[in-house]
């Protein structure tokens, strides 16, 4: 694993403070849309827009593809162990569990379950970082 040039990523520069705004903007329709239709601000959400934005900066920013090609493999492979939550955190909360808790609890559940997506990924010869 590279060692990390915290420097360089502590960085901001004027593309930076675009994309930034440019990202927030987008979330912030989205979360907006909410108001109007339930369903289409969820199917605009489980769109991969965080990560068609980061690979567009990535390339804007002159990123090789095959980093890109790494990115997006490795989102593959962290989207999974994050699906769960999005059935367990609805019932839990129609089952009366409070919010924070109901969260809560989802976050130990995704976090076990990267835990052993890396623990089974290491058994079929798959790193993961």
């Amino acid at each position: 694993m590279e060692k990390i040039d915290w420097s360089q990523v502590m960085k901001f520069t004027t593309m930076d403070v675009v994309k930034l705004v440019l990202s927030a903007v987008i979330i912030v329709l989205v979360t907006k849309l909410q108001v109007v239709s339930d369903k289409l601000s969820a199917l605009l959400i489980a769109l991969p827009l965080t990560s068609l934005l980061a690979m567009m900066w990535m390339k804007s920013e002159g990123q090789e593809n095959a980093r890109i090609a790494n990115h997006a493999e490795s989102t593959f492979w962290f989207v999974l162990p994050t699906m769960p939550m999005f059935l367990v955190l609805p019932w839990m909360l129609r089952q009366g569990w409070g919010f924070s808790l109901s969260l809560f609890l989802n976050c130990v559940l995704t976090g076990i379950l990267f835990w052993l997506l890396v623990w089974v990924g290491r058994k079929f010869g798959i790193n993961f970082y």
